[in-house]
């Protein structure tokens, strides 16, 4: 894995980070590398609230915003940034507004890298809204000063059109921190995890796949 100056994540939802690029965030920590997470809902319209119900709409996003502070202390995430939009609707939201925002950002950290989602290929509205306001925001620097963008795909079409993932990162070496990275989004994630964790153990391949691979495409502007 490369050194970095910054990297800058940029996801909508709390565990968007968790699943897809804790590992590779964790690991730039551990090289040195100061990594800021800007994070834009709370993920207040999660679907799982438990069985019997262990929150309610109202409280489900303190209980998010909660997991959300612990899974950036697993990772050693110092610089967390909640930007206050709501869960589903960041689509609808004036692209302007979110595009300078992350311009902002960029302008703060000077990051090298940033990683979100690939447009058009991140499935949930949220994630393409996102992934598309980082994009913008990127192209309207001056070649020489954009960041590199390394990004998520994961719609049943990535393979076919993108072609396989041109980043792998072999985060063996932190699958314990994925884990509980994953374990902090308890709300979310409290009916697999136990399963995770068993498969990890017993080294089942597809488990060992995704907790210690991480992929990634590069964006060319």
């Amino acid at each position: 894995m490369e050194k970095e100056q910054h990297v800058l994540v940029v996801f909508p939802h709390p565990d968007d980070e968790a699943f897809g690029v804790s590992g590779t965030i964790a690991s730039h920590i551990n090289m040195g590398t100061p990594v800021t997470y800007a994070c834009l809902t709370l993920g207040e319209m999660g679907r799982n609230m438990g069985n019997p119900p262990f929150a309610t709409r109202e409280t489900l996003p303190n209980i998010r915003k909660h997991e959300l502070k612990e899974a950036a202390r697993v990772l050693g995430i110092t610089d967390l940034r909640m930007l206050g939009y709501r869960d589903k609707t960041v689509e609808f939201e004036d692209p302007d507004k979110l595009i300078g925002q992350i311009t902002d950002m960029i302008e703060e950290l000077n990051p090298s890298l940033i990683i979100s989602f690939y447009p058009g290929y991140s499935v949930h509205p949220d994630h393409e809204a996102t992934g598309e306001a980082v994009v913008a925001a990127v192209a309207k620097l001056p070649a020489g000063q954009r960041p590199k963008l390394h990004l998520v795909a994961f719609a049943n079409n990535t393979i076919d059109e993108l072609g396989e993932a041109d980043i792998v990162h072999d985060i063996s070496a932190v699958a314990d921190q994925k884990l509980a990275a994953i374990k902090a989004h308890q709300s979310q994630t409290q009916y697999m995890i136990d399963a995770m964790a068993e498969g990890l153990k017993n080294k089942d391949p597809q488990v060992m796949t995704r907790l210690t691979f991480e992929q990634f495409y590069t964006y060319k502007l």
